[in-house]
């Protein structure tokens, strides 16, 4: 069951995460314990763009996204940890007008942001590196920031050209941009699975040791390829 970490909101995001890729139950006591901590925690100092601020423990250690890969800059992880909250908030669903203002302040501060970055008015596939990308897509694909499908669209265009001839992409983190594919219901994205569907084909019927991750990891690629 999906429980705050106090030493560390990468651990509790990944609890949170863990809950809903495996579709667990959270009671409505549990979703609202989550939800407020993660709140408390907006515009505290390290939060990027005024979203939700990781722990001592975060910037320490570095911290591993949903699907393994490790992420050990300071920016990156304030960057990716703010998304996967404003996503986690958005998911849980707590009524509660300290979360509420909490989600609103975080993104408002995102999408001023963005707004500084895309000043021609055109929205962008892409923010910063690959797996900040990603972390930004996550929370779009949840329903954050705004003009989501035109942000998902743009960001499908991108990830194309970072195709491989390996069925990877330059940048982007493998499991990670397909965990993020895999919630995304548009036809760009369907194509980029069936892009990365060769190697998926051949993970599956490898055995690797077994750990949280690489379950992680084959769930999303069996997932993939039965929508393939």
């Amino acid at each position: 069951m999906a429980t705050v970490s106090t030493a560390s909101l990468g651990k509790t995001l990944d609890a949170i995460n863990d809950a809903l890729f495996y579709q667990q139950r959270l009671t409505g006591t549990s979703r609202k314990e989550l939800a407020r901590w993660i709140a408390q925690r907006r515009g505290k100092p390290g939060s990027y763009a005024g979203m939700f601020a990781p722990t001592g423990e975060d910037l320490r250690n570095g911290v591993r996204v949903y699907t393994g890969e490790p992420v050990k800059s300071r920016a990156a992880i304030s960057h990716i940890l703010g998304q996967e909250a404003c996503r986690a908030l958005i998911l849980l669903n707590v009524r509660d007008a300290n979360v509420g203002q909490a989600l609103q302040q975080a993104t408002a501060g995102m999408l001023h942001r963005l707004e500084q970055a895309e000043d021609s008015g055109e929205v962008h596939g892409m923010y910063c590196c690959g797996i900040c990308s990603v972390a930004y897509w996550r929370n779009v694909i949840a329903g954050g920031l705004d003009r989501n499908e035109e942000r998902l669209a743009a960001g499908m265009a991108a990830l194309r050209t970072h195709r491989t001839d390996d069925g990877r992409w330059r940048r982007f983190p493998f499991y990670y941009t397909l965990l993020a594919l895999s919630e995304i219901d548009l036809s760009p994205a369907l194509d980029e699975m069936r892009f990365a569907a060769a190697l998926l084909e051949r993970y599956v019927k490898k055995k690797v040791p077994g750990n949280r991750f690489s379950e992680r990891r084959r769930v999303i690629a069996e997932r993939i390829l039965a929508r393939c």
